[in-house]
């Protein structure tokens, strides 16, 4: 006779009693897995806020920079928005706008505008804050809005020899709502990276 290489499982016939017990104890487990969980009613008064969310909810009531009137002389080619981000920059629980706007030429680099943008119920968005003016000719490279600051990498030359197609200067600067202005706080990291 050929030995099974396998444990004997005859303990393993069920009776009645036994399912009884495995009830019982996963019963138990349920039970005490729903005292240790949190406080439904606490969870859903107080939601949390993660900054991707609070940075949608921004987005979706903060003024929209297509419906701005803009302060640039482009002639009959109109402006483009480059780049915005909504955000409470005032914190008085309202998202502004930041846009980087210029003229929508067909090449070249041309300057840009940073303006900051409000909107009152029903009116169409107005420029609160210039902080770059396009006469400064610069442009703007990286550009956020975290936490009530913005940042900005300014693009400038350093004479007007310089091809407008290639910077040569670069500045990082944030500014930041204090004492009812937009202070601006920076430094230059020299030379512009033209990339390859």
């Amino acid at each position: 006779m050929q030995t099974s290489a396998l444990p004997d499982l005859a303990h393993t016939d069920t009776k009645p009693m036994h399912w009884l017990a495995t009830a019982a104890a996963m019963a138990a487990v349920v039970a005490g897995a729903g005292l240790f969980q949190p406080d439904a009613s606490a969870s859903a008064s107080t939601p949390r806020t993660t900054a991707a969310h609070q940075q949608h909810e921004d987005a979706a009531t903060a003024p929209d920079p297509a419906k701005a009137a803009f302060p640039l002389d482009c002639g009959n080619v109109g402006n483009t928005v480059a780049k915005q981000a909504p955000g409470d920059l005032d914190g008085d629980g309202r998202p502004e706008t930041v846009a980087v706007v210029h003229c929508a030429a067909g090449s070249g680099t041309p300057p840009s505008g940073v303006y900051v943008l409000t909107q009152t119920d029903g009116a169409a968005p107005r420029i609160v804050a210039t902080l770059v003016d396009p006469t400064q000719q610069l442009s703007i490279g990286d550009f956020a809005v975290r936490d009530g600051v913005i940042s900005a990498t300014l693009l400038g030359y350093s004479s007007s020899s310089v091809p407008s197609c290639c910077p040569d200067q670069q500045e990082k600067v944030t500014w930041q709502w204090q004492n009812g202005a937009f202070v601006r706080s920076g430094r230059t990291d020299g030379p512009a990276s033209t990339g390859a």
